[in-house]
């Protein structure tokens, strides 16, 4: 067996000491996987913490549908967290706001307003479209007040338009209520129109229905059945005209 030379043999043990002592020093300042869990878990309840307090700033500021947002995070990502049994208290109540939030905002955007001209006089209109049929096949329910024509409710259509004799009866349903509307034909006849006979009245019970559904025939002879989400109407925006020009 070869020998090292004393010097060589000195230095290799030095080496050998000094990574020794390295290895036990690094194995002392790091830290143990109880400790690193611990540090993991203090980390984890502090994010917890300040996203709770975001969720209560948005309570405050009765923004339930970004509380909801915030809330449903804090039990998804920290379930096991003070925070998050905390938040469990009042997120149904705040995710059933928000959802009444953003149904009664979808509502109100089917509704569109306008005032302009319309032969000789002003016309302002509420309307909407059905949301069955939708698309090219979609009816529209218009509600208009015209300053030489007065108050109206009418549906307008596409193709060949509405059958309808005299005075006829459209089966219609106010929130699953029956609810029959007597309906009439425009003289001129060359529109695809068909007016409801109690304009007021249908406007009374409109206001008080989140959908209306209509079973109406064409002049083709075909039975469709038109549902109309009036929920989201304001009165408010349906501007009032003089009964002159």
């Amino acid at each position: 067996m070869t020998r090292l030379p004393c010097r060589y043999a000195l230095i290799a043990t030095a080496a050998c000491s000094w990574l020794l002592l390295a290895a036990c020093s690094q194995d002392q300042n790091s830290p143990s996987p109880q400790e690193a869990a611990k540090a993991q878990a203090q980390q984890m309840a502090q994010e917890a913490n300040r996203q709770l307090q975001t969720y209560q700033q948005a309570l405050q500021q009765k923004n339930d549908e970004l509380a909801a947002q915030i809330g449903e995070a804090i039990v998804q990502q920290f379930p096991a967290s003070d925070a998050a049994t905390q938040v469990k208290q009042t997120l149904p109540d705040v995710e059933q706001r928000a959802k009444a939030a953003a149904d009664k905002r979808r509502l109100a955007a089917l509704w569109s307003y306008q005032v302009g001209p319309m032969e000789g006089g002003t016309q302002s209109t509420a309307s909407i479209y059905s949301t069955r049929p939708s698309g090219d096949r979609a009816i529209r329910l218009v509600l208009r007040r015209h300053t030489q024509w007065g108050e109206s409710v009418f549906l307008f259509g596409i193709g060949h338009g509405f059958a309808c004799k005299g005075n006829c009866t459209i089966p219609a349903q106010f929130d699953d209520k029956p609810h029959p509307l007597r309906a009439f034909l425009p003289t001129t006849g060359s529109e695809p129109a068909i007016f409801i006979r109690d304009d007021k009245p249908f406007i009374d019970a409109m206001e008080k229905t989140r959908r209306i559904t209509m079973t109406v025939t064409t002049r083709d002879g075909d039975k469709q059945e038109v549902l109309f989400e009036v929920g989201g109407f304001d009165p408010a925006k349906w501007s009032p005209l003089s009964s002159k020009k």
